[in-house]
């Protein structure tokens, strides 16, 4: 066909087009293709919303918003939003009165200090009561606590950002993180040999750097533009974070009757966009697999060399791109010091940020935050130093005989049942007869400060050095505590169980999401 042919043809098909549209209004032909987009515009944002939240999500998410448009309701709802709000801070009152806003016209001196200790006084008692939090034994004033205070005061004005003059700090930080790569696999042939990895401020920055770094890896190596990650529903809600912040869509998928991932639910949701999974199939599918280590990372190595039952879970394990373990948690270090670790330095040069154009330098930085706090890095160093594989391995024996003594005495109290199968260090429990929400306010009566669980709604306790002595003190108050809630059932004054019962059964989940930021804004 020649030029003419073709000119020919695109001519009788002007004259037919024209002949077509002569038969409409003008005002049609200009507003018919404007309105033919809005609307496919609206499908593709139903069709997003689905996609992203699913339908039942998305259906009552429409009805809610819908109903707050009904004049008075959303006065109503906000009135009683805030209402749980004051309820969940204690009062009404709010805690910020007496805070100073803004610097004094004279300087405290060293006054500051006995400031700072009647400031102290009012904290909670914390020695023994609380699961998790504080992880060394003993008080703030003798023997670990003291010596990595110690070794956080020395170098409290370091900054490994500085790499040229802080050059002890720097060499700490990368002994820290061989160290712990040594505990989790990287001296197995299967490993590799190429295992490496940062300190970062803790198990979230760890966790938002290797999502970070999965998406930016699987990027290059397989060209995926529109990242998904799939989760088990118990993950840690850091993985929603690095979502949120790395616009990664995030499929939280559920568990099975022992509470532990759902292979086979995993694997329905793997397409040509996963990036990450929290489970088994990631080298058959060649995506990343992150193993959130956070918690037992100095904990499972050394329960596994005392003969406890621990499956594979390292760099041992082919699969394994990357690992998260805190080290101001098991590793008793101060708060503030965490280790992400990859397999290799390929995947890890995704972590890292290079600024090229800034007026100022040639900038480079391999964690979320620029200057780091050298002295909290020394303090990990000095905390793993200290103890040694002898250290750790007696610090295991002793909470891991504690978990033992908690999971038995809760399985002997009869209106309690255990969730899932108590692995590590961490007690979960649930009731089926009392309301295990007013047992947990009845303990927290006591001093206790424990952890309330959703889907079931249960508690948990974390057991750490702090309750190696005080186990059978838990287990009376507890008893006790599940005895006066049997006897008399009911919400406590000032408790918190009508909060948790309710949100836990609130069909609208955005609710209760902004109930939780409604919180934390008048908090912070």
């Amino acid at each position: 066909m020649d030029f003419d042919e073709i000119f020919s043809s695109l001519n009788q098909f002007r004259v037919s087009a024209n002949s077509f549209l002569s038969r409409f209004e003008p005002v049609a032909l200009v507003f018919i293709p404007i309105f033919t987009l809005l609307f496919a515009r609206i499908v593709q944002s139903i069709f997003h919303v689905v996609f992203q939240k699913g339908l039942k999500s998305a259906i009552l998410e429409f009805i809610m918003t819908s109903v707050k448009l009904v004049p008075g309701v959303k006065n109503y709802i906000d009135s009683e939003k805030q209402k749980v709000v004051d309820k969940l801070q204690g009062s009404g009152k709010s805690k910020r009165d007496g805070w100073s806003t803004e610097l004094p016209m004279a300087g405290l001196g060293v006054e500051v200090i006995n400031k700072m200790k009647d400031e102290k006084q009012k904290d909670v008692a914390w020695q023994g009561k609380c699961s998790g939090t504080v992880y060394i034994a003993g008080n703030e004033q003798e023997g670990h606590f003291s010596l990595i205070n110690e070794a956080c005061s020395m170098f409290a004005h370091t900054n490994p950002l500085h790499l040229d003059v802080f050059q002890s700090v720097v060499r700490f930080e990368a002994e820290v993180v061989t160290m712990t790569a040594a505990l989790l696999g990287s001296k197995e042939k299967a490993s590799g040999g190429q295992i490496c990895g940062n300190m970062t401020s803790g198990g979230t920055e760890s966790i938002l750097l290797a999502v970070k770094t999965s998406r930016d890896y699987m990027k290059v190596k397989k060209g995926i533009t529109s990242p998904e990650m799939i989760i088990p529903v118990s993950a840690h809600s850091a993985y929603d974070k690095a979502a949120q912040y790395f616009k990664i869509k995030l499929w939280r998928v559920p568990v099975g009757p022992d509470f532990r991932a759902d292979v086979k639910a995993i694997k329905r949701h793997i397409n040509r966009n996963t990036i990450l999974e929290l489970g088994e199939l990631a080298s058959t599918y060649g995506i990343c697999l992150h193993v959130d280590l956070c918690l037992g990372g100095f904990v499972l190595p050394f329960a596994r060399k005392l003969g406890y039952p621990i499956p594979p879970f390292d760099f041992s394990v082919r699969g394994v791109t990357s690992i998260s373990v805190d080290v101001h948690k098991y590793g008793l270090a101060p708060k503030g010091t965490s280790v992400v670790l990859y397999r290799d330095h390929d995947i890890r040069k995704h972590q890292f940020v290079a600024v090229t154009e800034w007026t100022g330098e040639l900038y480079v930085s391999p964690t979320i935050a620029g200057s780091r706090p050298g002295g909290l890095i020394a303090g990990a160093w000095a905390a793993m130093m200290s103890l040694g594989l002898e250290g750790y391995l007696e610090n295991t024996r002793k909470i891991m005989e504690a978990s033992k003594r908690i999971e038995k005495g809760v399985r002997q109290i009869p209106e309690l049942f255990i969730i899932g199968r108590p692995d590590m260090t961490i007690v979960a429990f649930g009731s089926d007869v009392v309301d295990i929400f007013e047992v947990n306010d009845i303990m927290s009566s006591k001093g206790w400060h424990l952890n309330a669980l959703q889907r079931p709604n249960s508690i948990h306790i974390c057991v750490t050095l702090q309750h190696v002595t005080v186990t059978e003190d838990f287990l009376k108050d507890l008893s006790d505590s599940v005895k006066t809630v049997k006897a008399n059932p009911g919400p406590i004054n000032g408790g918190l169980a009508p909060i948790y019962g309710a949100a836990g059964k609130m069909p609208d989940r955005a609710m209760v999401q902004d109930l939780l930021v409604d919180f934390m804004d008048s908090s912070c």
